[in-house]
């Protein structure tokens, strides 16, 4: 912007903003950014806007101001920008979308979803218009924006999974529409049978959801079905799922499995 002029401010007056979606760790990045500081110090000026009140809220830089207290630096250059706080949103995703490496996906969903919210609220009206600009920003076509988004909607503890690769993205979208929960209840099975859901059962469990058919019982027998058998042992009803309702619990499969052998073995002596 013309007249910006870059400050050296004291990191006792900058704050993280308030709701900020991306994580400072103090890892081997972390550790290397140190470095970097130490030898050539900050390259890339932080982006702030005045707080109420006194100091300044940091939008962008704030692994920066992390690896300055770790040097043991105690200012830090910055640009100071007069925004509003749907502006400053924008301001904060673009920025760490761009200079960030890597992010985890529940970063990336959360920042994701501020930024649609931001430009909803600044006048961009009409889904399919948002969605455009955002891929503009992004790159990345509305279909898998939404899908990426819909990650916020996780539980806090099975989106912690998806960031450790402990459960895929396509069966986590699916997840993430049952209710509070009906997901710990899932969460539950899976750590009950040391499992994670295929995406046919997230599926299938979202369907029987919208149906009103979804109850613990059944997520508990549906996560029972991919708990594999001892070597050697047969897959038993598991085999025969696609032929029986999506609610059917493998014992309820087997009786009726056994019922129809009974009657066959009954005629085939007549």
């Amino acid at each position: 912007m013309d007249g910006e002029r870059i400050v050296q401010l004291p990191l006792f007056d900058l704050f993280p903003p308030e709701i900020h979606p991306f994580q400072v760790n103090d890892d081997s990045n972390m550790e290397r950014l140190v470095k970097s500081v130490k030898e050539y110090g900050v390259r890339e000026p932080g982006i702030v806007r005045p707080r109420t009140g006194s100091g300044y809220e940091l939008l962008c830089g704030n692994r920066r101001k992390r690896a300055c207290e770790l040097a043991g630096i105690d200012t830090m250059p910055v640009i100071i920008r007069k925004l509003d706080d749907h502006s400053a949103i924008l301001v904060m995703v673009d920025s760490n979308l761009e200079q960030r490496e890597k992010l985890l996906l529940s970063e990336r969903a959360q920042a994701y979803r501020m930024m649609m919210e931001a430009l909803d609220h600044n006048g961009f009206k009409g889904e399919n218009h948002t969605y455009e600009i955002m891929f503009e920003r992004t790159g990345i076509k509305k279909s898998q924006l939404f899908r990426i988004i819909r990650l916020t909607e996780l539980v806090a503890a099975l989106s912690d999974m998806v960031d450790a690769n402990k459960l895929a993205f396509n069966p986590a979208v699916e997840l993430s529409y049952l209710s509070q929960q009906e997901q710990i209840a899932v969460l539950e099975a899976m750590l009950k049978y040391e499992v994670k859901p295929s995406l046919s059962q997230a599926v299938r469990l979202k369907k029987l959801m919208q149906t009103g058919e979804l109850t613990f019982d059944v997520i508990d027998a549906m996560m029972a079905e991919t708990k594999k058998p001892p070597k050697g042992e047969p897959t038993g009803s598991a085999r025969y799922r696609r032929f029986f309702p999506p609610n059917y619990s493998p014992k309820q499969i087997d009786e009726v499995i056994v019922k129809l052998l009974m009657e066959w073995k009954t005629g085939a002596t007549v």
